[in-house]
């Protein structure tokens, strides 16, 4: 069951909200119009589809929505990691049945101080066991606080339905270590923009990429100059994207991310409480980022 391909560039999408319910037609829309850009898939319930304030009803919902926009040849990776291994496998095998062709599965990490590695093994493992689709850890310790070592990734990197990992960190140094010691049809995705180009050099498959929600066809584009070893025009299409993306990223965040898509003709919405929208200041900051590269009129 391992035996999926990742190899290309995922938009982990925001979740549109209207009157703090989910916007499924905004939400169609927005998948119609990137679907057009070069992506391999979607990645839903990424950090930036404000997981941990949706419902399991409403997770299930936004797939459905997801799967039946998304033209037939595009993954769909349902983010389904919970705090308990029960909880993942059912929502896993929920997103499964509605037409998910992976799970994205986030290390639990409320109890940080019991995630040892044996219990982080023993957690991939019985998902991995029990789910319908493959599975690909999801490492995002400005989050978590969790770190997983590239001995314990190797380990599970063996298992048939372990397909690959997300990481957010960005560090092209521990990327490395990974696609040294894992499992030869085991994808490593780079989770940053910013790190893209050298992650991609260094032999990553692709990246989850939050700039790709709003500047889908440079990604695309990028990772398509490395494939063909035109890395010049890679290299200054990274330098040009830096900016989008710590302003989607780091700097503004979610409400940030909403509001580039806005300006670029998506619809992106409000967050949803307790998260709070952007301000008119930082809405100008963005405008001009966006303007910068070459994005924006």
């Amino acid at each position: 069951m391992k035996r999926i391909d990742l190899k290309g560039i995922y938009p982990p999408i925001p979740t549109p909200f209207k009157n703090n319910s989910v916007a499924h037609d905004h939400l169609a829309a927005n998948i119609d119009k990137w679907s057009a850009a070069g992506l391999k898939g979607f990645v839903v319930f990424g950090s930036n589809g404000e997981y941990v304030y949706l419902s399991s009803e409403e997770k299930c919902q936004v797939i459905k929505t997801v799967v039946d926009a998304a033209p037939s040849s595009m993954q769909v990776i349902a983010g389904t990691g919970c705090e308990s291994t029960h909880e993942t496998v059912r929502l896993t095998n929920d997103c499964a049945r509605l037409g998910a062709h992976a799970a994205l599965v986030v290390t639990p990490h409320y109890y940080g101080g019991q995630m040892t590695e044996d219990a982080l093994k023993k957690h991939f493992t019985t998902v991995a066991d029990q789910s319908d689709i493959p599975i690909i850890i999801y490492a995002v310790s400005k989050f978590t606080h969790i770190n997983m070592s590239a001995k314990l990734i190797a380990a599970l990197s063996r298992h048939p339905n372990i397909a690959g990992i997300k990481d957010s960190d960005g560090n092209v140094n521990y990327l490395g270590q990974l696609i040294n010691s894992v499992d030869k049809d085991f994808d490593v995705l780079v989770g940053t923009a910013g790190a893209l180009f050298g992650a991609l050099t260094l032999g990553c498959s692709g990246g989850v990429l939050a700039a790709a929600n709003v500047a889908p066809k440079m990604c695309v584009r990028m990772a398509d100059l490395i494939k063909a070893g035109k890395y010049e025009p890679a290299r200054k299409l990274q330098l040009k994207l830096l900016a989008v993306n710590n302003a989607v990223t780091f700097i503004y965040g979610v409400p940030g991310l909403k509001v580039a898509m806005d300006l670029l003709g998506y619809y992106g919405g409000n967050p949803r409480p307790p998260l709070q929208p952007a301000k008119v200041k930082e809405k100008m900051a963005i405008k001009q980022i966006l303007k910068d590269a070459g994005l924006l009129d």
